[in-house]
């Protein structure tokens, strides 16, 4: 079988409280009015809001009660991110719950919007899962998108579908979607980037297919985007071409190319030594001194 229906939600939350049971509302809805739905995903940091006071050590009630609100409904469940605690240090914790009701994996992301997101530790782990008789998924969030590099080692594990679960409320919305589409396009993928509504994001979400292409982008408000996608059209555009043409993945594989850069983290790199610290701007001075 290669067709899976995921729907994304995006809707209202709580910047700072336990959204759990709004969720599950959704879900509720969602899965009497689309019964062939077998995905759902949420937005990031959409269960208990933004702040790292609400963080948890995992497993925990509140996502024991996604995993009953899956088996209940027989659904895949990405039930947003959740600040997770683990003894001095807080990560950005996406969960993925099969339907059977059981986490089959966590994933932390590695890129925490600093130096916003402060007080955020870096996750080190890719995380790829396998839908049985369907393919494979990955799972990044918001800001790891940014960086092309996450989302090429989850095509290049195999992911042919990227789940990202993301917090936009501010003004480089714009951006984030045409790096959405650049990234479905140069890894040949579908890609789900979906934003949180009012406090928790101003929406936009927005699922592209294979070659970029944008198969849906939402409004500002709250919104349930159930998508039917094909894997075969990911794997047909992987060996023949984006539109019978570039075959990125392939010519990376390739590559005659070596990227020094990317050696090892304390690899010598003078010009971006030269940027400065990773710090929030300060305001001007009038006189330009």
């Amino acid at each position: 079988m290669s067709y899976f229906t995921i729907a994304g939600v995006q809707m209202h939350a709580l910047h700072h409280g336990d959204n759990t049971e709004t969720m599950r509302h959704r879900i509720d809805l969602l899965m009497s009015r689309f019964p062939q739905v077998q995905m759902v995903m949420f937005s990031e940091l959409v269960v208990t809001g933004s702040s790292t006071h609400h963080a948890e050590p995992l497993p925990n009630e509140k996502e024991n009660k996604f995993c009953e609100i899956a088996r209940e409904h027989g659904i895949w469940l990405i039930p947003g991110s959740m600040f997770e605690r683990v003894e001095d240090k807080i990560y950005n914790t996406a969960s993925v719950i099969n339907p059977e009701g059981h986490v089959v994996c966590r994933y932390r992301k590695m890129f925490p919007f600093r130096p916003y997101e402060k007080g955020v530790a870096a996750g080190t782990e890719f995380c790829v899962f396998d839908i049985p008789n369907v393919g494979r998924f990955g799972l990044s969030i918001c800001y790891d998108m940014w960086f092309p590099e996450t989302t090429r080692a989850l095509a290049a594990m195999g992911a042919e579908v990227i789940l990202h679960p993301t917090m936009t409320d501010t003004i480089d919305r714009d951006i984030e979607l045409s790096i959405a589409r650049t990234n479905a396009a140069i890894n040949q993928c579908f890609l789900f980037d979906f934003n949180g509504a009012g406090a928790m994001g101003n929406g936009r979400s927005i699922v592209a297919g294979p070659s970029g292409d944008v198969i849906h982008q939402s409004g500002i408000g709250d919104e349930v985007v159930p998508i039917e996608v094909d894997l075969t059209r990911v794997r047909r555009e992987r060996e023949r071409g984006l539109r019978g043409l570039g075959q990125p993945l392939k010519s990376f594989r390739d590559r005659e190319v070596d990227f020094p850069l990317y050696r090892h983290p304390e690899s010598s790199t003078p010009y971006l030594d030269s940027l400065g610290p990773l710090e929030k701007p300060v305001r001007s001075d009038p006189a330009g001194s």
